[in-house]
Formats: C-alpha cells, sequence, structure tokens
C-alpha cells in the first residue's frame, strides 16, 4: 500500500448451487490464497454463498437462514485477515428479499450494499424473488449490530485515506446510471461488482469494453469478479469472466470458463492525481452516502502489473502503425494551417541526418502534400561543420533529394570560425561556447534563407529534449513552428520507422533505416577517426529512461521515490539501480534548470497526453527550486524499495 499500491483480486470460486456449507468451505478457501497472495481487496461474485441460480429456492426459509450463518461464519473466518472482503449473499429485511454485497473485515460485517436494477428481461427473472434496494442507505439491526444498509455505501481506509471503496452488483454497472457514479462523486477511488453475468455471443467483449469505460469514465479503479463454473446450467452458462481495471486499462483478465483468482495493483495516488487535474470531476457531497471505516496495515505492495519500457509507444504493433499515421497526419495538419494562414512560400528545414531532422522532413513533406504544393518549394539545408561525419552528411542529402526537396548545402566552419575571433574564443577550447556556436549559426542561417525565400523555419527539436534542456537557447530551442514539440525521443524513432517500413521508395527506404541505425548525436566535436564522437545518451542518459520518467512525472505527478520504483522494476533486466538512480538525479536537475528554455517555446502542436508547451500542459516558473524532489530521491534505500 505504500507509494499508492494496492493489491486487489478479483476471485471465482467453486461452487455446488444451494450448497451453502459446500460454498462456504471454497469460500474461505479462496480468502486464505487470496491473504497468501497479499491481497488487500477481495472480491467474490453475486449471491456466491448460495449461488446465483437457485431461483425459487431463494424463497425458501432454510436456505435463508443457512446463508445468514454461513455470512457470519465466514466474517469470523476474516477475524486475523488483514482484508476488506466482498461477498454476494441473499439478505431479507423488512419483509423482502434483496440480493446484497456484504463487506467484511477483520471479523467485522461493514455494511450490506443493495443491488439497484434487477434484470427481468431475457433469461433474467429477479424480480420474481428479489426486491430492489432503497434509493438511499439506512442503518439496519443485523445479529444486534448496527449496519449500514443499500445503494453507495463508501467504506474508508483509516490507514490510507485515499483508498474509499463502493460497491454494486452486477446490472447495476449495466444500468444508464449506474450507483458507482454517484458513488465516485462522493468521493469512491475503488469500484468493485459483485456480479452474475451468463455468457452468450459476443457478450464478453461488451463487457470488458463496459468495465473498461467505466473505469474511464469514473477516474477509478473497478474490481470485477464474475460467476463461473458450478452455477446451474439448466438455461444458462457462466464463464468466471473476472476483469481488474484502472482508468480505462486493463491491468488483469481471466481466462473465460475456467473458475480462478486473479490479481492486480491498483494505483490508487494516480488515481486521485488524475481526479485532481481534471476540473469536470469534482468530489459532492451526495446526499444518502454512508460512510464506514476499515483497517488495513500498510505494508510494501509486491508488484505484478506490467509497465511499459516505452509508455508513449504502443505495445501492439497493429496499434503502433495505427497511432503513428495518426500521429503524422495531426504533426502535419498543424504545419498545414500555419503554412496557409501565413502564406508561406517556402518550408525550410535544417536537415542533419539525424532522427528529429528526419521527422521534420517527413512531416513537412506530408503537410506540403496536403496543401497540393510543389515540395521543391521545401527548402531543405545541410550545414556541415567541424563535427559533421560523412554518413549523416550524405543520409540528409539522400533524403531530402528522395522526398522531393530542394537541399541547399551551406557550409558554416568558416563563419564560425570568424565568430570564434570577433568574440575572442579558441576554436582549440571545446567547451560549450564551441559547441553552441555552431548552433546559432546554424539558426541564423536558416531564419535569413526563410526570410530571403518568404518562408518559415520548421523546429526540429524533440519532447525529450526539452525536458533535458537539451538545445542550444535561441540556437536550435528557435524557430517558426516547431511539428515534434510533443513528440518525445523513442517515439520519433518509430515514426521514423514507420515511414521507412510504409514508403514505396526504395532509396528512401534505405537512409531512413540507416539513419534509424545511427548513433543519437548533435554532431558538434570533431569526428574520431570518421566516425561520430559525440554520443548524446554517454553524456545525458539513456533516453528511453528519460522518457519514462518524463511520463511518470508530467503524467501522473509521481514523485521520485515512486518513479524510481517503477523504473527498478520495469528496467531490472536492462540497468542496475545504481544506474537508475544517477539518471533520475540527472533528469531531476535537468527539468527544473532548464524550465527558462521552455517558457519561450515556438508553437508546435500538441500530440499525446504530455507536452510541454507554456501556453497549455505545462506552466512552471523558470526558478523553481528542484530541492524537495532532490530530498524525496536522497530518502531512497536501494535495498528497501
Amino acid at each position: 500500500m505504500k507509494q499508492g499500491f494496492v493489491k486487489v483480486a478479483a476471485v471465482t470460486p467453486n461452487l455446488q448451487v444451494a450448497d451453502v456449507e459446500y460454498n462456504t468451505g471454497k469460500i474461505c478457501e479462496a480468502i486464505d490464497a487470496a491473504y497468501e497472495n497479499r491481497a488487500k481487496v477481495v472480491v467474490f461474485p453475486e449471491l456466491c454463498i448460495t449461488g446465483y441460480t437457485c431461483s425459487d429456492l431463494f424463497l425458501q426459509d432454510i436456505l435463508l437462514e443457512e446463508s445468514k450463518k454461513a455470512l457470519l461464519k465466514i466474517a469470523k473466518y476474516t477475524r486475523d485477515k488483514d482484508m476488506l472482503i466482498f461477498v454476494g449473499m441473499p439478505l431479507m429485511q423488512d419483509g423482502k428479499l434483496y440480493n446484497v454485497a456484504a463487506a467484511l473485515n477483520k471479523g467485522d460485517i461493514l455494511g450490506f450494499t443493495t443491488k439497484t436494477f434487477l434484470p427481468n428481461y431475457g433469461e433474467f427473472y429477479e424480480m420474481r424473488q428479489f426486491t430492489p434496494g432503497p434509493k438511499e442507505a439506512r442503518w439496519i439491526l443485523f445479529e444486534g449490530n448496527k449496519v449500514p444498509f443499500g445503494p453507495q455505501i463508501l467504506f474508508e481506509c483509516t490507514t490510507m485515506p485515499n483508498l474509499v471503496v463502493s460497491a454494486e452488483i452486477c446490472e447495476d454497472v449495466w444500468a444508464p446510471m449506474p450507483p458507482s457514479i454517484q458513488a465516485a462523486l462522493g468521493g469512491a477511488t475503488l469500484i468493485v461488482n459483485c456480479s452474475a453475468s451468463d455468457e452468450t455471443i459476443g457478450k464478453s467483449s461488451y463487457r470488458r469494453e463496459l468495465i473498461k469505460g467505466q473505469s474511464a469514465r469514473l477516474l477509478a479503479g473497478y474490481i470485477y469478479a464474475n460467476a463461473g463454473e458450478g452455477e446451474s446450467t439448466t438455461d444458462l452458462v457462466f464463464g468466471g469472466h473476472n476483469i481488474i481495471a484502472e482508468n480505462g486499462s486493463i491491468l488483469r483478465e481471466s481466462r473465460r470458463f475456467v473458475n480462478r483468482a486473479i490479481y492486480s495493483e491498483i494505483d490508487i495516488n494516480r488515481l486521485v492525481g488524475e481526479r485532481r487535474k481534471n476540473t469536470t470531476f469534482q468530489i459532492n457531497d451526495v446526499p444518502g452516502l454512508i460512510r464506514v471505516p476499515f483497517y488495513l496495515e500498510m505494508e510494501k505492495t509486491y508488484l505484478t502489473r506490467k509497465f511499459s519500457k516505452h509508455p508513449f509507444v504502443p505495445y501492439n504493433e497493429r496499434e503502433k502503425a495505427r497511432r503513428c499515421e495518426e500521429i503524422l497526419n495531426i504533426q502535419a495538419m498543424g504545419l498545414k494551417k500555419r503554412l496557409a494562414h501565413t502564406h508561406a512560400k517556402t518550408a525550410v528545414v535544417g536537415i542533419s541526418g539525424g532522427l528529429d531532422s528526419t521527422l521534420a522532413l517527413i512531416v513537412t513533406a506530408r503537410a506540403f502534400d496536403m496543401l497540393k504544393k510543389d515540395k521543391k518549394q521545401i527548402i531543405a539545408v545541410t550545414m556541415p561543420c567541424f563535427g559533421t561525419t560523412d554518413r549523416t552528411y550524405q543520409n540528409a542529402c539522400k533524403m531530402s533529394k528522395q522526398l522531393g526537396a530542394t537541399l541547399i548545402e551551406v557550409p558554416i566552419a568558416e563563419a564560425v570560425n570568424i565568430h570564434f575571433r570577433d568574440i575572442g574564443h579558441d576554436p582549440k577550447d571545446h567547451s560549450v561556447t564551441y559547441e553552441n556556436g555552431q548552433a546559432r549559426e546554424r539558426t541564423q542561417v536558416l531564419m535569413d534563407i526563410a526570410n530571403k525565400d518568404g518562408g518559415m523555419v520548421i523546429g526540429t527539436g524533440d519532447l525529450s529534449e526539452l525536458a533535458l534542456g537539451w538545445a542550444t537557447y535561441n540556437g536550435d530551442h528557435m524557430s517558426m513552428y516547431g511539428v515534434n514539440a510533443s513528440i518525445p525521443k523513442t517515439l520519433v524513432r518509430h515514426l521514423v520507422q514507420y515511414a521507412a517500413d510504409t514508403t514505396v521508395d526504395k532509396e528512401l527506404k534505405q537512409v531512413l533505416y540507416d539513419v534509424l541505425d545511427t548513433p543519437v548525436s548533435p554532431e558538434l566535436l570533431p569526428p574520431k577517426d570518421g566516425n561520430i564522437a559525440q554520443k548524446t545518451e554517454d553524456l545525458v542518459g539513456p533516453y528511453e529512461l528519460h522518457d519514462f520518467y518524463l511520463y511518470y512525472l508530467l503524467r501522473f505527478g509521481f514523485e521520485p521515490s515512486k518513479i524510481f520504483r517503477l523504473a527498478k522494476y520495469t528496467f531490472e533486466d536492462t540497468y542496475d539501480d545504481v544506474t537508475i538512480l544517477k539518471w533520475l538525479e540527472t533528469f531531476c536537475k535537468r527539468f527544473f534548470a532548464q524550465q527558462f528554455k521552455r517558457s519561450c517555446l515556438p508553437d508546435g502542436p500538441k500530440v499525446g497526453s504530455v507536452a510541454l508547451s507554456p501556453r497549455g500542459d505545462w506552466r512552471m516558473p523558470s526558478d523553481a527550486c528542484v530541492a524537495v524532489w532532490l530530498k524525496d530521491l536522497e530518502n531512497i534505500s536501494l535495498s528497501d524499495i
């Protein structure tokens, strides 16, 4: 539960219809297994103490009495279990029979959540035996104790205040206004569903999308436990389709037609952070909610859920291709509008043979196609200097030719040396002045060509470079429209890969593949034996780590120690802990120190959920202090996290 992670379980136990004693034993066995797996919130199916398919047997007093005794036995069994457990059962109250989910914690019965919407169509006939739950929760006496009874009861963890759990039952989530909506608006961060949803053709896909969508709409975790084998097959088959979702993502899903338990970890702090940012999600004082405290011990949650090493890049190949096409269109549409609005005759791109300028040129060519403009009006400018290698130079030239651009070569070494003479800098001193002098000279050349030819300079810098400040202020940092401004480096590579894979031009394909194979470098220091001497990732750290840090810092507002924990878990087969911590510290320091460069960024299209535009997603003082973030890193014990 530290850092917001709560291990949860959705369980489909083996059962026998109307055999309460047998079912109770199986439920207790499943509780033991969940406890061994260190689950903190455990959800069982609808009416699992008796079986959902008892039909008119629910009208038999003996079954209802045995069910009540079973609940007391199960509750007692949980006395030494550090868990919040939900089990489904029938319950008589005020002469009516209700379908309820009983909440149990450390031997106590915390409350009964009633089913609000009873299906009475198709294969369902629940209103024959059951009564819909009341509109608002109230207190009732159960075995001499006052417990809440009704919909939208909120169970609040005293040791982790952000963990607020509410239950609904099966059909409730299929209704136009599920009870979980009001529960979430009242503060519930985790919704559980005790369900008995039968299997028919195509229903599992709909069910999956329903649960995924509800978790997204509520910015909540959702645990869905479904009835399975053991229910009567007189007319229906139940597949035990269990689902654990978090804010629109399926974390774990069971294989159907096999009774089993599934586990995952819901990140409650992430959900709270999402709600904090989302101004349309507003916690209200919802009338009729009853809040019930429960206790769980705070401890480390061992992670089993997966985190992508490259969170900006889709894992599925088909989805990746679709996403790449969409991103290129967004970039190109943004540039198309700007070119049309400014009546630009040309677009000027500084082309180095590296990934970023390659992507910018591809996007520019696509924008010209959209405008039905002659791509010869794209002016691709290569500006070789002290660090330029033949490989990148040749790639820049070939690429420009194959994309139909007009290639201009402007060697800048002489101009830079004159500038060094003017400012009194020794060219043998390969300091930051040596490097930045080249970058600013290139920008001057591009800007002046754009002025001369009635065009605009297309920026090539990417999101990762902006986060790290890996750009020369008023050099490559500046342009008239930055098409790559919200594209992280790990995604730039996949976009260029997609362009290479899909082009029918064999020569272009070959050069793009070679660009992909070239080390990332600003090429500002002289080559060694004709090869690139300056590799960015040797200097500033691996971009896949920095993009991982960037995603979780900006997208979810995670503290550095939590980001370190996720990176350690995710990259355990790639980097050791010391390396991960070293570059995370570098990231934090550079991210804060370099904000001044982001405060005056050129315009550029937002593509994904993370962006650094000072006019949009990220507004930060340029003189903010990093001390709090570094202190959090200092408290990390590599052996303890």
